[in-house]
């Protein structure tokens, strides 16, 4: 029970770096068919772009904690580019630039995305099999 506990526990941090990236995504998207000024979106993005890094660097350290290394290991490259971003201060977008940065920062979100998509479906994996394994073991 424990342990799909904490399947159950990864899967929503997932889904919730999952809900910050595609609200970025769906940000810039606004802002290419010009439904929001640039200003806007800066603000937007900014505002999430930190909780992410938090985020991701957090369910990186219970995988760790937890003994899951496998998952810590598929996590590390996402976090290194986070903490990589961060430290050259490139993590937040500048309003000045943002039609200039567009076309890469829509990128840099879909492959963020493609990854945590990968990360969604490995998680509801072993959140079903401990589930299952768990109602095994009550019989």
């Amino acid at each position: 029970m424990g342990d799909m506990l904490i399947w159950l526990l990864f899967f929503f941090i997932v889904v919730a770096i999952l809900v910050m990236v595609i609200f970025q995504l769906i940000s810039l998207t606004d802002l290419e068919f010009d439904y929001i000024n640039p200003y806007e979106t800066a603000s937007r993005i900014n505002k999430v772009v930190l909780p992410e890094f938090i985020t991701q660097g957090v369910l990186c350290f219970l995988y760790l904690v937890t003994g899951h290394w496998a998952m810590s290991l598929y996590c590390i490259p996402y976090l290194y580019y986070n903490v990589n971003l961060y430290m050259q201060r490139r993590h937040l977008i500048d309003v000045t630039e943002i039609f200039n940065m567009l076309s890469w920062e829509k990128k840099q979100r879909i492959f963020k995305l493609a990854h945590i998509i990968i990360l969604l479906v490995i998680s509801l994996f072993w959140v079903i099999y401990s589930a299952l394994e768990d109602d095994e073991f009550d019989l």
